[in-house]
């Protein structure tokens, strides 16, 4: 069975809350229950040996606990003679026990329970008579590790906490992220790295400050086991959504992972790791998310702390708190003469381009910038999230790049590497194919340029004409015209993967002033103090003018300003440096308009074929 038949026949549990829940409601019962039974068949096989355990020990005088958890072969146990099946066979007392034995496991996962609330849903299930029925239902799901792998439990996790995001209609890219879109991070983040990843016995920490569920986490793991058997990957996470850090928590739990690394409230306003620094970090903040909430915590940081605390570039507008997140991932970074860090961050277009010289998004990406933190931005097709459609970006930054990467940025046009799904999943009617990621990958792994080429092929008449992406990008693709049945074949090219120098996206934003004329059109000028003697701005005159950081200002004013304004200058004290990420204009290739005879004579072939169809209706 697959996962989403697994997470399907779980969902169908909402058809005894029908009525007495609302749909918005469901995964307040599904999802602890679902946590509950896996646990359950996780420790069902030492389930006696940790009862003996408890009985010997507990006789002898001595704290059972060390070993309950040693005989449990986890990092958790469960103290009760109770488990599921056994709970179903007293219908009269099904409430109280399931207390017992949800209180009989060891405190980290009580902790878990208390996150869901559990204990209130049981006393609304016993009062609407559903208890026992939900009980049963969930005894009867098989999700022995045996059966259903961790990596494959973490899928159905994630479909349910969708499904239950759908019906709740939670905020867009929220909970947790595309399976397909964090291999892909991961890759990136792991890909130069190999080679050291490869050796017997390597450890690393990585952090995920927006942990959702646990997928990136995850995913990062199985990459690094399935590469190197003998790797430890440590991992650390804090997470705000309850439910969301409960099924994380359990996910680690099981995984055998260290819970006390996973961290509950908010990422900006409390960090859960304020000491630690780590290899790899990944993330995915939630996207066009305000941070009013946090504002005091995080303007007090900024402005008290500075550059020693989180936030020392700037604030972004409170209307989006996603550059909060990238700044808190750089506060993590290892020093570079401790090894550095690399981290990826999923990012919606705001960030790239939001804020004019000066402001907040401005400085901070002047910062990361000028700083030589950007190893690469990956843009992503639209409509792979499940509860949005926009655009979003794979950011990779590293504080340890190597020499061949030093002052440049590595942009890729991932957006036209998509399949179609079906079906769809809420907004996510596309996905990333293994092809497209290993694409991306080789490009960023090799830091080269490359180019897509793109081929219309048209057959009979242009209504038949169809383009497809030649996945070769490598390779360089000449004419094919003369294939059987083919009109034409066109090639058209377009940048894949380009470096461009950091100061590519910087600029300088200077302000031009023209003279104030009195009546007789004389110049005015100042009488006192530095003033003096000088011309006096027209400030209704005042302009500005935008001037990249590669151009010699004083050649741009002569050349652009002075030929339309003689009498203008620059108020240099009013310059100001801003950086701006024009992801979409650097791909941009123009195409020119078709010949107008080319247009004509289609119109009339069109139109003559109009009117011998009219004339056969006619006859």
């Amino acid at each position: 069975m697959s996962q989403s038949q697994l997470s399907s026949l779980i969902w169908s549990v909402a058809d005894l809350l029908r009525g007495d829940y609302r749909q918005s409601e469901y995964g307040r019962v599904i999802l602890p229950f679902t946590v509950l039974r896996r646990l359950d068949c996780v420790l069902e096989p030492t389930k006696e040996a940790v009862l003996r355990e408890k009985d010997e020990k507990t006789k002898a005088g001595l704290n059972a606990d060390p070993f309950m958890r040693r005989a449990s072969g986890s990092a958790f146990y469960n103290a009760s003679p109770l488990d599921m099946r056994r709970l179903i066979g007293d219908q009269d007392n099904i409430g109280p026990n399931l207390l017992s034995y949800v209180e009989s496991f060891s405190p980290e996962v009580r902790d878990i329970f208390d996150r869901f609330a559990f204990a209130e849903q049981i006393d609304r299930l016993t009062k609407n008579k559903l208890l026992y029925l939900v009980t049963e239902k969930f005894a009867g799901f098989d999700l022995h590790p045996g059966r259903v792998t961790n990596m494959q439990m973490g899928l159905v996790f994630e479909e349910l906490i969708r499904k239950f995001a759908e019906a709740s209609n939670d905020t867009a890219g929220e909970h947790f992220t595309p399976r397909e879109v964090i291999r892909l991070m991961v890759n990136l983040l792991f890909v130069e790295d190999d080679e050291v990843l490869a050796k017997p016995g390597v450890v690393r920490t990585i952090y995920d400050p927006t942990a959702g569920t646990g997928g990136m986490l995850s995913v990062a793991d199985e990459y690094l086991s399935e590469h190197n058997p003998d790797a430890r990957l440590t991992m650390y996470g804090q997470e705000l959504n309850d439910l969301s850090y409960a099924i994380c928590k359990a996910d680690m739990l099981i995984k055998g992972q260290d819970v006390r690394n996973i961290v509950a409230g908010n990422t900006l306003s409390e960090d859960g790791h304020p000491d630690t620094k780590f290899d790899y970090m990944l993330s995915n903040p939630p996207f066009g998310v305000e941070w009013k909430k946090v504002q005091k915590d995080v303007k007090r940081e900024h402005e008290v702390e500075g550059f020693n605390g989180r936030f020392g570039p700037g604030l972004p507008r409170v209307s989006d708190g996603s550059l909060l997140f990238l700044m808190h991932l750089i506060s993590k970074m290892r020093p570079a003469k401790d090894g550095g860090s690399r981290f990826g961050i999923v990012l919606n277009g705001s960030p790239l381009f939001t804020g004019g010289a000066g402001s907040g998004e401005s400085e901070i990406r002047r910062y990361v910038l000028e700083n030589d933190l950007v190893e690469a931005i990956v843009g992503l097709p639209t409509d792979l999230f499940y509860n949005t459609g926009i655009a979003t970006y794979v950011w990779v930054l590293s504080n340890r790049k190597p020499d061949h990467r030093k002052g440049l940025v590595q942009l890729i046009d991932g957006s036209s590497l998509w399949q179609k799904m079906r079906p769809s999943l809420g907004s996510k009617r596309r996905e990333i194919s293994d092809e497209g990621i290993a694409q991306i990958t080789k490009v960023f792994g090799d830091c080269i340029e490359a180019e897509f080429h793109t081929h219309t092929e048209a057959r009979g008449t242009p209504d038949d004409a169809q383009e497809r992406a030649d996945r070769s990008w490598t390779e360089i693709v000449e004419g094919r015209n003369g294939h059987p049945g083919m009109m034409d074949v066109t090639t058209k090219v377009r940048p894949f993967s380009l470096l461009l120098p950091n100061k590519a996206f910087g600029y300088r934003q200077i302000t031009v002033e023209r003279p104030q004329r009195d009546e007789d059109g004389e110049i005015v000028v100042g009488t006192r103090g530095a003033q003096k003697g000088k011309p006096q701005p027209d400030t209704s005159l005042r302009d500005t003018e935008v001037v990249p950081l590669t151009e010699d200002v004083e050649a741009y004013f002569q050349r652009e300003v002075l030929p339309h304004a003689p009498d203008a200058w620059i108020d240099h004290d009013k310059t100001k440096i801003g950086y701006e990420i024009t992801f979409n204009r650097n791909f941009y290739v123009f195409e020119p308009p078709r010949d107008l005879e080319e247009i004509d004579a289609e119109l009339e072939a069109v139109t003559r074929n109009i009117q011998r169809m009219l004339a056969e209706l006619a006859a």
